[in-house]
């Protein structure tokens, strides 16, 4: 029997909540949500979170705990092994992703770099 595979990435209950939350109130369906990572901020890397309304031919779906998120091709050699999570304060709410590839985040947290 061949072992099982590991997803790219693995979701936290709050996120899931919080996706399945957002996924109801747009009021349209769905594939989920997409993951990716453009080069932006002062550390080199941001994270990207938007709406799917499809599958993308080639990306990496992550089905867990009843939410399905994509992850874009060019984004999952950055994403491998995340955890995404999310939390709320006093100040601000909002998806956080503890990824082991980061070598380095920028002060404000919006950037990474690996």
């Amino acid at each position: 029997m061949a072992p099982a595979l590991r997803q790219i990435m693995s979701i936290t209950d709050p996120a899931a909540s919080r996706v399945k939350e957002l996924l109801d109130k747009r009021g349209k369906p769905s594939a989920g949500v997409r993951i990716g990572v453009r080069t932006a901020g002062c550390s080199g890397m941001q994270y990207t979170l938007e709406y799917a309304d499809e599958k993308g031919k080639y990306d990496e779906v992550v089905e867990d705990k009843g939410v399905t998120v994509l992850i874009d091709p060019k984004a999952v050699m950055f994403l491998i092994g995340t955890k995404m999570d999310f939390e709320t304060d006093k100040l601000k709410s909002g998806f956080v992703f503890i990824n082991p590839n980061e070598k380095a985040r920028c002060g404000c947290g919006e950037s990474f770099h690996v």
